[in-house]
């Protein structure tokens, strides 16, 4: 057995070498350093500003959650419920915790009506969080919260609801997921029917499940009620008329608006086609626009009076001054003006009852181009009314200096101006509150209504309500806008539609009027777009609406009738007076 040979280092040269002395205290120094330093630092951020550290904390499991406010309702001017804001829920998904068996994939989609597909690609998304489905009924949101499925969670939010349905659809608008205005008045009122969302903080965990309320940061304010000017039976009356209307002479469109003489208050306000807010699935445009704020057009007849009364309070004409129509034919430069039938020599009153262009443009002829289009200023065309309406239109009025003889002569009869029929509901005002023109009202009017301003003299306003009470009546143009027991006053107006700068065989028929003539109580004003049923005058198509609006409202507001039930209440006949309504317009 060999004997073992020790192991020595000592012949390493390295193991030789002394270290410095100073070398083991200089380390020894940085070390002790760094540990001082170490222990500054930790008692700095936990002693004297530990914010930083609870923030870091905090961002790990603390959350503000938004408190929503409850949107404020909007009702009628009798406090009936338009438009209210209803609980539901939304279904959300952690797609990373929501590891779903089939089965319970198809028994969420069918809850939720979803496709199962849908539902399985939202699931996969690559996000941290994902809606399965918002404004979930509060039924199903509890059916679905019975499954206690992984990672699918709920909160709460609301859902407008409209009760009204079609009949409210335009003047209400609607609001979107997120329960904010979007048309009508849940968009001009937004901001005063919103509220302010409050605040909480509370500790969540990883799935984002609420483990501990620790305290309210601010409360919510709930929104403001607004309440309208609308009335809710007058507008189902207006509603229904028109439907009646679309039915019967086919058009492209309809729209009515009724005011309250007395304080400006619009009582309804409808518009066709329409839809309904509750369900918008599948909406057009065409569905959306509130024609009464939004479409401009090119009125005609139903200026006329303004002129008549222009005329009256400049002592140019009397009521029964003579005008000479001639043969119905009037040449003016290069264009030709034209009435319907011949009427010859006839008065002011037979002239706008009879609806004669060349009469009309006769006393405009006598009137300077600054008088009228001040006038048309006055009763505020071309100007929007700022009621906050989105889309309100201005309508069209060229600055006087720009007219020429033949303009000026067709803007007498409504051809060449353009307007919005709540613009021209407003204008006849100033004929059914003794010559002033007030401001106008969605929301109701308590107390004083704002006064106005004068446009014409008390004593040419109720001349021209005798001249308009004439249009209404027997020989004038609008005999089917009687109503049983009262007496009305009112102009139709036919116009050719403009097409790519010409006129085209397409026509917009209207009705503007007011009940009773005696003492007006409120004004309607109807239009009907390109109807296609083979009638077009406004006599026949826009006047027996406004008859059934006016006589349906009159018994709503409780208005005493002024007039016995006479035999010329059945003169709504075929309409035979009308087709001697002046539509004919200018040839270039």
């Amino acid at each position: 057995m060999k004997k073992q040979r020790a192991v020595t280092f000592n012949h390493n040269p390295l193991l030789k070498r002394e270290l410095p002395a100073w070398r083991p205290r200089i380390i020894m120094l940085a070390l002790m350093g760094c540990s001082l330093a170490l222990v500054g630092r930790a008692l700095y951020l936990q002693g004297v500003n530990n914010d930083f550290l609870q923030a870091k904390g905090e961002s790990r499991y603390a959350r503000v959650l938004e408190v929503p406010a409850t949107r404020g309702r909007i009702t009628d001017r009798h406090g009936d419920i338009l438009a209210v804001s209803t609980p539901v829920r939304a279904v959300w998904a952690l797609p990373a915790d929501a590891r779903l068996e089939p089965a319970q994939v198809r028994e969420l989609a069918r809850l939720l009506e979803m496709n199962v597909g849908e539902l399985n690609a939202r699931l996969a998304a690559g996000r941290d969080f994902v809606y399965l489905k918002r404004q979930v009924p509060p039924e199903v949101a509890q059916a679905v919260a019975d499954l206690r499925l992984p990672g699918i969670h709920q909160e709460k939010e609301y859902r407008r609801y409209y009760p009204g349905g079609e009949v409210m659809a335009h003047i209400l608008g609607f609001t979107d997921l997120e329960d904010r205005g979007q048309e009508g008045i849940e968009l001009a009122f937004d901001k005063r029917l919103s509220g302010r969302a409050g605040a909480r903080r509370v500790i969540k965990d990883r799935r984002g499940q609420i483990v501990e309320d620790v305290e309210a940061i601010r409360p919510p304010r709930d929104g403001d009620e607004v309440a309208l000017s609308i009335d809710g039976k007058i507008q189902y009356l207006a509603w229904s008329a028109l439907r009646e209307a679309m039915e019967e002479h086919k058009p492209k469109a309809a729209a009515a608006v009724v005011l309250d003489v007395r304080t400006g208050e619009v009582l309804a306000l409808v518009n066709a086609p329409t839809f309904n807010p509750n369900n918008r699935a599948n909406l057009t445009g065409a569905q959306l626009r509130n024609r009464v704020f939004t479409d401009a057009f090119e009125p005609g007849s139903v200026m006329k009076p303004f002129i008549a009364a222009l005329a009256l309070e400049r002592g140019k004409v009397k009521l029964n001054t003579p005008i000479d129509t001639g043969n119905g034919r009037m040449t003016i430069g290069t264009a030709t003006i034209s009435d319907t039938k011949r009427h010859g020599v006839i008065t002011m009153a037979q002239v706008v009852q009879k609806s004669s262009n060349i009469g009309t443009v006769k006393m405009a002829q006598q009137l300077g181009a600054e008088e009228m289009w001040h006038l048309f200023d006055q009763l505020g065309f071309g100007t929007p009314l700022n009621l906050g309406f989105p889309g309100e239109t201005s309508g069209r009025l060229r600055p006087a200096k720009t007219w020429r003889p033949i303009e000026q002569a067709t803007m007498s009869y409504g051809h060449g101006i353009s307007t919005s029929l709540i613009q021209m509901a407003r204008a006849y005002l100033v004929f059914a509150r003794e010559g002033e023109l007030v401001p106008l009202s969605l929301t109701r009017v308590d107390g004083t209504p704002s006064s106005g301003r004068r446009v014409f003299s008390a004593d040419t306003a109720r001349q021209m309500r005798t001249v308009l009470a004439m249009a209404a009546g027997p020989g004038g143009t609008a005999i089917r806008a009687q109503v049983p027991g009262y007496t009305v006053a009112g102009k139709t107006g036919t116009a050719h539609k403009l097409e790519d700068g010409r006129y085209a065989r397409k026509y917009i028929s209207s009705f503007v009027g007011f009940a009773p003539a005696s003492d007006p109580r409120i004004v309607v004003a109807v239009m009907v777009d390109e109807p296609s049923a083979g009638q077009h005058y406004g006599g026949t198509v826009a006047a027996p609406v406004f008859s059934r609006i006016t006589e349906g409202t009159l018994r709503t507001l409780g208005v005493a009738p002024d007039m016995p039930l006479t035999p010329l209440q059945l003169a709504r006949r075929g309409g035979d007076e009308a087709a001697s309504e002046g539509s004919s317009r200018e040839s270039m």
